[in-house]
């Protein structure tokens, strides 16, 4: 039987999923994306007036997981446990991690995902004025688990 979407009634309605007969299990889950960045604003970055950028990010992600449920119409608010967000300068720009958990009915990969995807339009708008072309890419769920689903771990293709 094929998947259905479930975020939509039988009149394709759009709604919230109904998880009140649920139990509360562990779940994680963690994401990516990248922003492209030019060796001129790398060697910038610690001299930005604006303050580390990268720092800047890091907090805008956390908070940003905190609030997805204001921010992405289905979602349920969740209690968070933990919400962790790195970043890594890599040769051509940053590579950004989140991971975030809770003990809740539902999982957290829109949680991950909007910490990511936040994270990375704050190093945008922390570096906007050395560069306009800044390219975020590859927002992607990395892995998942607990809940009825189970597991997931994204598989990357090789080019």
């Amino acid at each position: 039987m094929p998947k259905k979407l479930s975020h939509y009634d039988r009149k394709g309605r759009a709604r919230m999923v109904d998880v009140s007969a649920k139990e509360p299990t562990r779940r994680e889950a963690e994401a990516s994306a990248f922003v492209t960045l030019k060796p001129a604003v790398l060697k910038a970055l610690p001299k930005n007036p604006k303050g580390d950028p990268l720092e800047v990010a890091r907090l805008a992600g956390i908070m940003a997981a905190k609030r997805t449920s204001d921010l992405i119409p289905m979602c349920h608010p969740l209690p968070l446990a933990h919400v962790d967000v790195r970043m890594r300068l890599c040769e051509n720009g940053v590579a950004i991690t989140s991971k975030v958990t809770t003990t809740a009915v539902t999982g957290v990969e829109m949680e991950a995902l909007v910490a990511a995807s936040v994270a990375a339009l704050t190093v945008y708008d922390m570096c906007k004025a050395l560069d306009k072309g800044i390219e975020i890419r590859e927002i992607a769920l990395e892995r998942k688990s607990g809940g009825k689903s189970g597991g997931y771990t994204r598989t990357r293709k090789r080019t």
